[in-house]
């Protein structure tokens, strides 16, 4: 197994059940599918450092976590198709 760490962001003008909710959603996506010693952490609302998707604020979470290629490429298939997400990065970890 490979550890990976996932940093993404949530849009702003969610509320805090929903970022709570998305959060959730993705962290049981890495449980199901293989994934082991997870660990989330939310971050809270920070400014962007540029205009993405025409917000300049989001909901910075990091995730941890050991897990196999095929768990990686369907949390990312998630992210991409998620309305909530506005940018992800996944990468592997020593």
């Amino acid at each position: 197994m490979q550890a990976y760490e996932v940093m993404y962001i949530i849009r702003p003008d969610l509320e805090e059940e929903a970022v709570q909710a998305n959060v959730d959603r993705f962290a049981e996506v890495v449980n199901a599918n293989g994934g082991t010693d997870l660990k989330v952490d939310l971050w809270g609302k920070r400014r962007l450092a540029y205009e993405v998707k025409k917000f300049n604020e989001g909901y910075y979470v990091l995730m941890n976590f050991n897990g196999e290629g095929r768990t990686v490429e369907e949390l990312e298939r998630l992210m991409k198709i998620s309305d909530t997400v506005i940018r992800f990065l996944t990468t592997k970890s020593d």
